[in-house]
């Protein structure tokens, strides 16, 4: 699979010193389970080799060359390899569906649908009815130049919502940045945290999910949303991102959140320019190799009218159940939607005829 365009797997590499601050990534083509064709990425100061090959092309070479780099790449596989635990108390063996609930008169999507808690617990019980596997409940618009919510504010919107939901009897997360919110959600029945900050925007935040012991959902977020979309920059999205999610990561691990209970998402939309985003989505099956959940939330986003035709927020389906159906065949786990029924009935149809599939396609 090399050539002209796709150079060979470098020889000499990290045992001899030549390339010691080069890091190297690996991305399944397509879903990491059972992949057997990948695209090695090789980031050195000078910029970014890319060699697409055989799996065992790389094993090989990786231990022709011994070293750190036969330890990297043996436990890089091993985690794009490993089948995920439930997430949640949920199998993660066919894609979920988190339905948002935004408790918030601002929000870019569906602002002021759901301001109140009972417009918001009958969004939630509808979305269940449709399929959704986790209620995502929200009291903050972080949507790009949105104005500081009061905890007390965002405390008011959230807790009897997620008491309300949590009491039927469904999975709720509450999706908030601040710890003192986390808790009272968490106390009102919730049993998992998103957070677009990825537990760094709250110095308390890491603690109160550890001593829970809930799952969390750690998003990568460039700027905060009063001017992260002002001028977002990265020397390589994909990687770059990559590389801050591993971060935050270790972080979790160091305080104890055990990396089952971790879920990543690499944020689109949250610092990123179009460009980026497409970016990023090409290369979803790279966020595997931290070994944990990956989620995603695409649904209605601005990207999807830059790349499509302007449409307003209410005319964004199909664009976003085609980034969902890319994101699902990329290994996706977790995807974070407004309209459920019809995000239900396009997995439905997709799993279908994957299981159709010969196993030899």
């Amino acid at each position: 699979m090399t050539g002209p365009e796709n150079p060979a797997l470098p020889r000499g590499f990290p045992p001899n010193g030549k390339d010691a601050a080069a890091t190297v990534y690996l991305r399944p083509l397509g879903s990491p389970d059972g992949f057997q064709h990948c695209e090695v990425l090789i980031r050195r100061p000078g910029g970014t080799l890319t060699v697409h090959c055989a799996k065992d092309d790389v094993v090989d070479w990786a231990r022709a060359e011994g070293g750190a780099l036969a330890n990297h790449i043996s436990a890089l596989i091993g985690r794009l390899a490993a089948p995920r635990p439930p997430f949640a108390g949920l199998a993660l063996d066919r894609p979920l569906i988190m339905g948002i609930i935004n408790v918030t008169p601002d929000s870019f999507s569906d602002g002021g649908e759901t301001p109140d808690t009972a417009s918001a617990v009958a969004r939630g019980r509808a979305m269940a009815e449709a399929g959704a596997d986790i209620l995502d409940v929200g009291g903050e618009s972080t949507r790009p130049g949105s104005r500081p919510l009061s905890a007390d504010e965002e405390l008011a919107r959230v807790v009897p919502v997620v008491r309300a939901l949590a009491g039927d009897g469904h999975v709720v997360s509450i999706d908030s940045r601040r710890a003192r919110v986390m808790e009272a959600a968490l106390d009102a029945g919730a049993v998992a945290v998103n957070d677009i900050t990825a537990l760094n925007g709250d110095e308390q935040s890491l603690a109160v999910v550890a001593e829970r012991a809930v799952p969390v959902i750690l998003m990568h977020m460039q700027g905060r949303p009063q001017t992260m979309q002002e001028n977002p920059r990265y020397d390589h999205a994909a990687l770059d991102i990559y590389d801050e999610l591993g971060r935050r990561v270790e972080a979790c691990l160091a305080a104890g959140i055990p990396r089952a209970a971790i879920a990543i998402d690499p944020g689109i939309g949250f610092g990123k320019t179009v460009h980026h985003n497409a970016e990023i989505l090409g290369r979803l099956s790279l966020f595997h190799g931290h070994g944990c959940a990956v989620a995603l939330g695409v649904s209605r986003k601005s990207f999807i009218a830059a790349l499509g035709r302007g449409e307003p927020v209410t005319d964004r389906l199909a664009g976003s159940l085609a980034a969902a159906l890319h994101a699902v065949g990329q290994g996706v786990h977790i995807l974070r939607v407004h309209d459920v029924a019809e995000t239900r009935q396009a997995f439905d149809v997709w799993r279908a005829i994957e299981a159709a599939r010969s196993p030899h396609e």
